[in-house]
């Protein structure tokens, strides 16, 4: 084991240290201001956690700094940056949500829950090791699991809370049964030991155990068909913002633990009893893209509450990002190894995911306005929206289409980026089905925007404003939205490739050691 460099090693982790530091500042405000300066502890959360999104950028490491560090523990490269960014972003926005909201208003202990949560998250997409893995992916779901039923008073936000951690820990459960599983088939936690010791040999039908119990307790996370039946209810139940925080920051996560994963313990050259372990997870995840791109978009056609049309619409866009997942089986190789598919697939998830995380945002921020004007989330209330406040109209349009796939905003790219992957990987059955399945979607989100442009509602003549926190929120989300479907497309996509490269050669430096 090379020499342990402390200094050089700070980088890998310096996300993680100053979420810690930012938490610990928390704590100290909220016990010295007065309850009428405690409004400001939202807009230091906020800030320096837009500030902290912008260390994966400032020290992105290189071809000379990628590797592993702490032990083994984490695996410091851009793909990991491109993810933590994300959240921290969506985090800060998430606060901003927050400000006003009657559920958290003035409640520092919110904001330190978000911060804590997205220290897990951080640790989580760059986890190495099982034990790391499982410790980062327990400090985020339990976080969640407090903001889901974080109003008390509220009946369904109970609700939502108790359903969510019941069924959270039994997908911790059978995830922890699979990693134990492959331990004990190879006597070690390092998930590039594991792929080393399952290629010298094993059972076959013992492997694929773990592997499913692994993939279910991922599909859990990202809200994928079958292990989807949590969404809804949690959706509807939990505060608002909370329910735009566990959308994309638990989904963007768990997709960046997911590939991490399967592209380090399964490539396609991890052969057990003659059979390539690469196929089997190709095959499950395929039937889970379609199953969810599919199950999500005809359910969400009859949702008449529009964050339960956005949980289905959630567990649609998970089979969408799995078919980026399922195109980690290849297609060309390149030089030194990498796989083209592997690459396209890799970067078009971590794009995909950071399309999602603004647009969903977005309208979540829109919902978040009109719920505290109208105190409903029925999708009849959002009629003649436009008259009422347009510019709060145009940004939940420009969420919506983005999640439509409809240019100039990000979706468009998204999708594309996807469906290439998906093509490149000799997966073009499961591209078509995804451009079918996204036409389907089209309904229901363009029936959203007819409602606010459309339909006339029984308050147009009664404009409202929006507070600075949120026209903040609402503001940044657009523009980001609006930049990744134009100028932002090539430098994002630039940089996901990048992680994706540097995550493809270090599985074929893997691969070349067997």
């Amino acid at each position: 084991m090379p020499e342990f460099d402390f200094l050089a090693s700070l980088p890998a982790i310096s996300v993680e240290i100053g979420l810690t530091i930012l938490a610990i500042v928390l704590v100290f405000l909220e016990s010295y201001l007065s309850k009428e300066n405690r409004r400001n502890i939202a807009y230091v959360a906020a800030v320096s956690l837009a500030f902290l999104a912008a260390a994966p950028v400032i020290w992105s490491p290189t071809a000379e700094t990628s590797g592993l560090y702490w032990g083994g523990m984490v695996r410091y490269d851009a793909f990991g940056s491109i993810f933590k960014m994300m959240i921290l972003l969506a985090a800060s926005l998430v606060t901003l949500m927050a400000i006003d909201d009657k559920g958290v208003h003035r409640k520092t202990e919110f904001h330190l829950v978000i911060v804590v949560a997205s220290l897990g998250a951080s640790l989580l997409v760059s986890a190495a090791d099982l034990i790391m893995l499982f410790v980062a992916l327990e400090t985020l779901s339990v976080p969640l699991y407090i903001l889901a039923a974080y109003n008390r008073t509220d009946r369904e936000s109970a609700e939502s809370g108790i359903k969510y951690f019941l069924f959270g820990s039994f997908a911790s459960a059978l995830l922890l049964y699979g990693f134990s599983l492959l331990y004990g088939f190879t006597s070690t936690t390092s998930l590039d030991g594991i792929a080393a010791a399952l290629s010298q040999g094993g059972d076959l039908v013992a492997v694929l155990v773990a592997l499913v119990l692994v993939i279910a307790g991922f599909g859990f996370k990202i809200s994928a068909v079958p292990f989807h039946f949590w969404t809804p209810d949690v959706y509807q139940g939990a505060p608002t913002p909370v329910t735009g925080f566990l959308s994309v920051a638990s989904k963007a996560a768990s997709f960046a633990v997911l590939v991490r994963f399967l592209n380090a313990v399964f490539p396609g050259t991890v052969i057990v009893d003659g059979q390539s372990i690469q196929q089997f997870w190709v095959a499950f995840v395929s039937v889970a893209a379609v199953a969810s791109m599919t199950f999500g978009n005809i359910l969400a056609l009859r949702q008449s509450n529009i964050k339960r049309m956005l949980a289905y619409s959630s567990i649609a866009q998970a089979g969408y990002t799995l078919i980026g997942v399922a195109a980690l089986q290849g297609g060309t190789t390149l030089d030194q190894g990498v796989n083209l598919g592997v690459a396209l697939g890799i970067s078009s998830v971590a794009f995909y995911m950071f399309m999602y995380t603004f647009s969903n945002l977005l309208i979540f921020a829109g919902i978040v306005v009109v719920t505290e004007h109208v105190g409903s989330e029925d999708l009849s209330d959002y009629a003649g929206l436009q008259r009422r406040n347009p510019w709060l109209a145009l940004a939940m349009a420009i969420g919506i289409l983005s999640l439509a796939g409809i240019p100039p905003a990000a979706g468009f790219f998204g999708k594309f980026f996807l469906f290439q992957a998906a093509v490149e990987s000799n997966l073009t059955a499961l591209a078509i089905i995804g451009v079918l399945n996204a036409i389907i979607a089209l309904y229901y989100y363009l029936v959203v925007i007819k409602i606010m442009y459309v339909d006339k509602g029984p308050d147009d003549d009664k404009p409202f404003t929006i507070s600075t926190p949120y026209a903040w929120a609402l503001g940044v989300a657009s523009v980001v939205v609006l930049l990744l479907g134009t100028f932002a497309v090539t430098p994002i996509i630039t940089w996901a490739r990048e992680g994706a490269n540097a995550l493809a050669q270090a599985a074929a430096t893997i691969v070349a050691g067997l």
